[in-house]
């Protein structure tokens, strides 16, 4: 039997993109490096645990779901979580961000200062600035001073930014609609007097997501399933996802869904450049809902 990995996810050290697996062994992700992997035919997908800890019955989780985490698991894994509004008592200092990722897409967040962008790189935010720096509950606050006076959403789904990133404008565009929300925001009343207003200063991710010349997805890989093949050459890598050129053409993987499964070296002729799991057709935005269900 081929020797079988399972994957921990993507993850940004600094500025490069690595998927991680299980011992700590890191693949870097350049672009134009071939990818190329096997799901092991007769498994199924289990729950990755909780919080560093397996999860004790092993539970088999669908293939579509990013998170890899059974009822239970998932449960215990924000019963001490900043997102789901659970750790709230957490005394280190937060920045209050401003993500745009396309025209129109600003959503705002917060991020523990320590980890620095780390959280724009895994969101594949396309440019940001810091609006604001605090403790926790201040953060919170200018969040929903932010949703309720400029109605700027705290979420976007994956889906729509994919559909924007083989067609965003340059940065001079990118930078001044981020500015323009940046300076509405820092003269709203309301804001908490102990959040620190931060002056605008853009960061842009274009060029560290390898956006430049990306051409238009073609499709989205929905789930892995046993026995299937997923390869290509890497052409950008922003946030979870990976573009890639195959022979279907470009694909574009959730790099969520490779965890929770027992994953192999392809084989077999044009493995390298295969796709055999379901795969979405991508419409442009605006054509009429999105993604399709069709198989690719």
């Amino acid at each position: 039997m081929a020797h079988a990995w399972r994957c921990t996810g993507l993850r940004w050290g600094g500025v490069e993109p690595c998927l991680v697996w299980e011992g700590g062994r890191r693949s870097p992700l350049p672009r134009g490096k071939a990818v190329g992997f096997g799901v092991v035919d007769g498994g199924g997908r289990t729950c990755v645990g909780a919080r560093g800890h397996a999860c004790p019955v092993r539970a088999g989780v669908p293939g579509r779901s990013t998170g890899a985490r059974c009822e239970e698991c998932a449960r215990l894994d924000r019963a001490h979580s900043v997102a789901a509004d659970t750790f709230a008592d957490d005394p280190r200092p937060y920045h209050v961000y401003l993500a745009w990722f396309g025209p129109g897409m600003v959503k705002v967040g917060i991020t523990a200062v320590e980890r620095g962008s780390a959280r724009l790189l895994e969101q594949g935010a396309v440019c940001f600035a810091w609006l604001g720096r605090g403790p926790l509950m201040a953060a919170r606050r200018a969040e929903e001073v932010l949703r309720a006076a400029l109605k700027v959403p705290d979420r976007i789904p994956y889906a729509e930014k994919r559909l924007l990133r083989a067609s965003l404008p340059d940065r001079a565009e990118r930078e001044g609609e981020l500015a323009a929300v940046h300076g509405r925001a820092l003269a709203l009343p309301g804001w908490p007097e102990s959040l620190e207003p931060v002056a605008f200063q853009a960061v842009d991710h274009f060029a560290v997501f390898g956006l430049g010349g990306l051409p238009a997805a073609d499709g989205v890989v929905s789930e892995l399933v046993a026995g299937g093949v997923v390869g290509g050459e890497v052409l950008a890598v922003a946030g979870p996802d990976l573009h890639l050129a195959t022979g279907r053409g470009v694909v574009v993987l959730d790099t969520r869904l490779m965890t929770g499964w027992e994953l192999t070296a392809p084989t077999g002729e044009g493995a390298r450049d295969a796709v055999t799991v379901p795969v979405k057709e991508v419409r442009e935005r605006g054509g009429g809902g999105g993604v399709q269900d069709g198989l690719f």
